[in-house]
């Protein structure tokens, strides 16, 4: 990666790199004119998907929409659905790409932070109230918080072992998770045991109040990668716009009503929190005393990250690369490190064990993490070559042992992932790479490699990624691929649709909706005539710490 521009604490911002003097202007009238048509053509494409969503979502098995006056007619018209939803994908999508153009770096104007909200929300809004999408994952969260309520283990019992194939929140859960232990941290099992009390059995008020705590997450999201960004000398409306407006957190974490918004939200919350108060680290200087300002705040940020790493364990790696950086600032010898280690983790260790043992849970969460492994899927590259190595032995005659490969080769993967996040985690404490950047590639590394990969772990390395790297080439190819993978899959529907045809008319309707709406809009969004200024970057003075 090389190394990247210094970061500063929140008492030292980055004016020396980004003079304000000498900064991106606003927006000239021109370009605002394109911005509201921009705005305008994502907004149209989020009222078609809300649309889309009244029968082509993963809605309850009992569909109160199917007996609602007018609105029971779209539950019926499934080809008509999934088309307006197709379109309206492929129109947030395109907007999104548009909105790029007045984000990126070394343009002599640039979209300003309140224009680029506004946009964010005029294009979620219609998206708040539509039923789940892309997955029925939160099915599983309602009947595993129903599990937590009723005081039994959900860590050994999934919802039909504990409810009952007649309940009606197991009914909502997919096949393949109807008879599997929650996978998830004693925090986020707590809360929605807590949401489970004002919901019940009503399985709609509970997805409602899943997807008001996934816009909790979401607000910390975007609450703490502007200012991440800004102290890494990333542009923070680009870091906005790659890791907050992408589809990909639209499909998932808003519609989808993943818990991943939670765990990122609080782990890069923690990490900003952390980072408050600590001195700026300049080469060839030696760096101030430790204060107990700056480690109250430390403690503050481990104990939010750790909070994150209740919601899901695939956060933890954030405390190792916290601590490193931590250390650098502080000095880097090794006593620094040993130092930051001994805080972070007695700071860890002491809140994981009030959170396991006060939530009634205990650590039953730690080996449920297996669960996830039960689904075998191609989409996972360890797996998919575990099926290869198995077929392969099958036309050799030597049998067939697929299972055993695909078990050796998840094994492999694991032992990879730590290996990689090992030696990042050495690579950054040497000053190699920058510690967030060395989180965003530990974590990408994890999610490629692990028994299961779903398309929304890609934000576990987007996100922090977008808040540290000022590299065009990076935002160009993470772009492309975000929206290359939110046009490819999953269906909104969340599973297979009931006819292959349904699904061949819905794509052509929606190629030839979104082919007319184009065509109507190409003149006024000149998006290839682009005037882009590329000055010099500013060149470093120091290394992150």
């Amino acid at each position: 990666m090389g190394e990247v521009e210094k970061a500063t604490s929140e008492r030292a911002p980055l004016d020396e790199d980004f003079p304000r003097a000498a900064g991106p202007a606003p927006l000239d009238e021109a370009e605002r004119r394109q911005l509201r048509l921009v705005r305008r053509f994502g907004t149209t494409g989020a009222l078609l998907l809300a649309a889309g969503s009244l029968g082509a979502s993963a809605s309850p098995v009992f569909n109160p929409l199917v007996t609602t006056p007018f609105l029971g007619l779209f539950v019926r018209m499934p080809t008509v659905e999934l088309a307006c939803a197709l379109a309206g994908m492929a129109m947030i999508v395109t907007a999104w790409l548009w909105l790029g153009r007045f984000v990126r770096p070394g343009r002599p104007r640039l979209i300003s932070s309140r224009q680029l909200h506004r946009t964010m929300i005029t294009w979620a809004a219609p998206l708040l109230v539509v039923p789940p999408m892309f997955s029925r994952d939160v099915y599983s969260y309602l009947a595993q918080s129903k599990i937590a309520a009723l005081g039994l283990n959900p860590y050994k019992l999934g919802p039909v072992p504990a409810l009952g194939v007649s309940d009606p929140l197991t009914r909502g859960v997919d096949s393949i998770w109807r008879d599997t232990p929650a996978p998830y941290g004693p925090l986020f099992l707590y809360i929605g045991r807590w949401l489970n009390a004002l919901s019940g059995d009503h399985v709609v008020t509970g997805v409602y109040l899943q997807r008001l705590l996934e816009l909790v997450g979401i607000a910390m999201i975007m609450w703490a990668v502007p200012r991440l960004a800004r102290r890494f000398g990333v542009q923070p409306v680009s870091a906005l716009w790659l890791g907050v407006a992408n589809p990909l957190l639209i499909w998932h974490l808003l519609i989808g009503v993943h818990n991943e918004a939670l765990m990122i939200g609080l782990m890069l919350s923690g990490f900003e929190i952390a980072l408050t108060g600590l001195p700026v680290l300049v080469k060839g200087v030696t760096p101030p005393p430790v204060t107990r300002r700056e480690i109250w705040w430390l403690l503050a940020g481990v104990a939010v990250i750790t909070l994150g790493v209740a919601v899901k364990l695939s956060a933890l790696p954030t405390l190792g690369f916290l601590g490193v950086l931590v250390a650098r600032r502080w000095g880097g010898r090794l006593r620094h490190l040993v130092a930051v280690a001994l805080l972070v983790t007695g700071v860890f260790a002491v809140l994981t064990v009030i959170i396991s043992l006060g939530t009634g849970l205990g650590f039953g969460w730690v080996n449920a993490l297996s669960n996830n492994g039960i689904v075998l899927s191609w989409e996972s590259p360890v797996t998919a070559i575990g099926f290869l190595a198995g077929g392969l032995g099958i036309l050799l005659g030597l049998g067939n042992h697929t299972m055993t490969t695909v078990g050796v080769m998840r094994w492999l993967g694991e032992i990879i992932s730590v290996l990689v996040a090992i030696r990042l985690l050495w690579s950054s404490y040497r000053g190699r790479i920058h510690p967030m950047i060395g989180l965003g590639l530990a974590l990408g590394t994890v999610a490629l490699l692990s028994a299961t990969v779903q398309p929304w772990y890609l934000l576990w390395a987007i996100v922090p990624l977008a808040a540290s790297v000022n590299s065009s080439r990076f935002r160009t190819a993470t772009a492309v691929v975000s929206a290359a993978y939110g046009m490819i899959t999953p269906l909104p529907t969340g599973g297979p649709i009931s006819a292959g045809y349904v699904g061949i008319d819905a794509y052509v309707a929606a190629a030839i909706v979104f082919a007319i709406v184009l065509l109507l809009a190409r003149r006024k969004i000149p998006v290839f005539r682009d005037t882009t200024i590329r000055p010099a970057q500013p060149q470093s003075t120091g290394h992150v710490g």
